[in-house]
């Protein structure tokens, strides 16, 4: 594998538009006429690998579950979450763009410290615990391919995971959990294969006919808290961020507002197609589960491994293949992700250099973090933990964390003296507020549930 190169100087290379991408920056128009990789390629980065992972093992195991229990009756709110996960994503990708800063850094700027630290905790403690559980779920939908012994494989998917944070060079890690997206087209494949009620899919869609019973209640929560995640917020934040030092031409848009309009439209489209992404494949496996398990009677299903286990004898053995695959392929996806964002979140907390474009010595701190994190999601998976309880757990430290941070973000995306003439308004600015009660009212309903 290549070293990772160091950070570079954010005016190296500028004039000329050398550098690890040069004239290859999709904000920056291309002096190069000849072949180059599509425009749409180029574009999708940090929103694209953000709404992928948003799909991670424990997501699929919600989604099987309300499509298995509910058959098409839940399929409205991938439909009414996709504008407010937009909004919030955009936000928070704007806030990294403009100001240089994740959005630790940020709320360590602006806010008390009190609060820093207490939602940086939060997003620590859901973090490793979902991680955890995602590697105790990659491990079980391979053991259906590969009996093995479980431990081995959660060992594996582990150490597969910290080796692509620390030995790939920045721009190729990237580019292999863009890779890596194309796992989720098994839940388009899977779909393809089993008998949909198209009808009552589209009347589901517009017009939620379900009685509102506690059980509908507490799957309606776990959607919600499932897609929009603080996590996510943090890890779209600090992409943008560290693509000012990847890209040497770039320069955070409070220094440099000529930038904004390119820079902008890319994280228009990037969030936009990224987020679209996600709820499709989201929608593919709740319809999936309601048109096989459902049908069948099957309402009780825990994880996305058991999930995949029971389309088998229903769908045949195709569709639980890519099922499979795709529980695997979108967790090497998701673990390195949940990882990072807290490296992040930690590292800009404390002040710490950051950043996976930095080599492992240069930021030992922020890599340590990184690595430990993993670490405990993996040693859970060998202590005497349900994992059902686990995930449950992370749900509800997720809807807790993501209430003060959105609360924040949207409070200092709005602020001039922070966003300059990039501060947000209209329609995105009230998309956002949407959000966040929305994901207020969440947290209550969880607590209420806990009641």
């Amino acid at each position: 594998m290549t070293a990772r190169q160091g950070p570079r100087n954010r005016g190296e290379g500028a004039k000329a538009g050398a550098g690890p991408h040069g004239h290859d920056d999709p904000e920056m128009p291309s002096p190069v006429v000849g072949p180059s990789r599509p425009r749409l390629f180029r574009v999708l980065g940090p929103g694209l690998i953000t709404g992928a992972s948003d799909d991670d093992p424990s997501g699929i195991a919600t989604y099987s579950q309300a499509g298995a229990q509910f058959a098409y009756g839940l399929s409205w709110t991938l439909l009414v979450t996709y504008p407010l996960m937009v909004a919030v994503q955009m936000i928070s990708a704007r806030i990294g763009r403009t100001t240089g800063h994740g959005l630790a850094g940020v709320i360590r700027l602006h806010c008390p410290s009190w609060l820093l630290s207490s939602v940086v905790l939060l997003l620590l403690v859901a973090n490793i615990i979902n991680l955890g559980a995602d590697l105790g779920a990659m491990a079980d939908a391979l053991g259906l391919l590969l009996p093995a012994p479980h431990a081995l494989y959660v060992l594996l998917f582990s150490a597969i995971s910290i080796s692509m944070q620390l030995f790939l060079q920045y721009t190729r890690y990237v580019a292999a959990l863009k890779w890596l997206t194309l796992a989720l087209f098994a839940y388009f494949a899977a779909l393809a294969c089993v008998d949909v009620d198209w009808g009552a899919l589209a009347l589901h869609l517009v017009w939620p006919p379900q009685a509102l019973t506690s059980d509908y209640l507490t799957a309606l929560v776990a959607i919600l808290g499932t897609t929009i995640s603080p996590y996510l917020f943090f890890w779209q934040a600090s992409e943008e961020a560290e693509d000012l030092r990847v890209y040497p031409r770039r320069v955070d848009l409070v220094d440099a507002p000529s930038q904004g309009r390119r820079a902008l439209r890319r994280i228009e489209i990037d969030t936009l197609v990224g987020m679209g992404f996600s709820n499709l494949v989201a929608l593919a496996i709740l319809v999936t589960s309601a048109a096989t398990l459902n049908v069948h009677g099957m309402t009780h299903i825990q994880t996305s491994a058991q999930a995949a286990e029971a389309l088998r004898p229903i769908a045949g053995a195709f569709a639980s293949l890519v099922f499979t695959v795709g529980i695997v392929g979108t967790g090497l996806l998701a673990v390195p992700v949940l990882a990072g964002s807290a490296a992040y979140a930690v590292g800009e907390a404390r002040q710490w250099p950051t950043g996976l474009e930095r080599r492992p010595k240069e930021a030992q701190a922020f890599y340590a973090t990184l690595v430990i994190a993993t670490l405990i999601g993996m040693i859970i998976n060998f202590a005497p933990v349900d994992p059902i309880r686990a995930l449950f757990w992370s749900a509800v430290l997720n809807g807790v964390a993501a209430v003060p941070v959105m609360v924040v973000m949207m409070r200092v995306a709005a602020r001039r003296d922070v966003m300059g003439q990039f501060a947000i308004r209209g329609p995105l600015k009230w998309l956002g507020w949407v959000a966040t009660v929305l994901m207020g009212g969440v947290v209550v309903a969880m607590f209420g549930a806990m009641l």
